[in-house]
């Protein structure tokens, strides 16, 4: 069993910057994370994550906006994000998943976290 647990969610004003961070029960091993985010009556989307040589990934909606990095002790995942639109208000959730998925789309495989509400306002 793995557990995550997100944190740093909040209340933004558009432009603003959060910095949300998702630990690990455990070193991740060969297995891979990754950001996704779910707005109401959206799909869940990819938006970063690490790959298996450790570069980052992200989806084309936070490019040159979101930084995502891992610890050196591969526990715990972050997501700076920057310049803060509405389009980003979501519920954000991190995924320990196989590495084969990359940011593919959200499946029950792996374990996901509860999440950390963002809101940004206009």
């Amino acid at each position: 069993q793995v557990r995550l647990v997100e944190s740093g969610g909040g209340s933004v004003q558009a432009g603003g910057s959060l910095t949300l961070s998702c630990t690990v029960s455990r070193e991740i091993g060969t297995y891979c994370l990754a950001w996704f985010r779910q707005a109401p009556g959206k799909e869940r989307e990819a938006v970063a994550g690490i790959a298996t040589d450790g570069s980052a990934m992200y989806a084309d909606a936070v490019k040159d906006r979101f930084t995502v990095s891992i610890d050196n002790s591969k526990t715990s995942l972050s997501l700076q994000m920057n310049s803060l639109k509405g389009d980003d208000t979501a519920m954000y959730r991190c995924v320990y998943r196989s590495c084969a998925l990359g940011l593919g789309p959200a499946t029950i495989a792996g374990y996901w976290g509860r999440g950390t509400q963002v809101s940004v306002s206009s």
